[in-house]
């Protein structure tokens, strides 16, 4: 897993760069929206596939218009909501309470 890069998109807005644990490249990434402050984190790429028996899971061919969504937007509410649960799995490894 390769350390995060912060660095700016094209339009100046801040860009978290990392791998997860399984080296797919995802983001966090400041959101453009005008009306209230928001992020985009997520994997970069939905990269499908389908298990094929005696093949394992194989990439799927997808027409060159095809758009998967695969990054949350959320605004600073909703991460307020979450940093609870992430902070009690840095500590114990769990979400909830023992």
């Amino acid at each position: 897993m390769s350390a995060p890069a912060l660095t700016t998109t094209a339009r100046g807005f801040a860009l978290l760069q990392f791998q997860d644990s399984n080296g797919v490249g995802c983001s966090l990434q400041k959101s453009s929206a005008a009306m209230e402050d928001k992020i985009w984190l997520g994997c970069n790429d939905a990269d499908p596939k389908v298990l094929k028996p005696g093949e394992g899971w194989v990439p799927v061919d997808m027409p060159a218009d095809y758009l998967a969504t695969t990054r949350m937007h959320l605004t600073r509410a909703q991460v307020a909501e979450l940093l609870p649960y992430l902070q009690r799995f840095v500590e114990t490894g769990e979400l909830q309470h023992n």
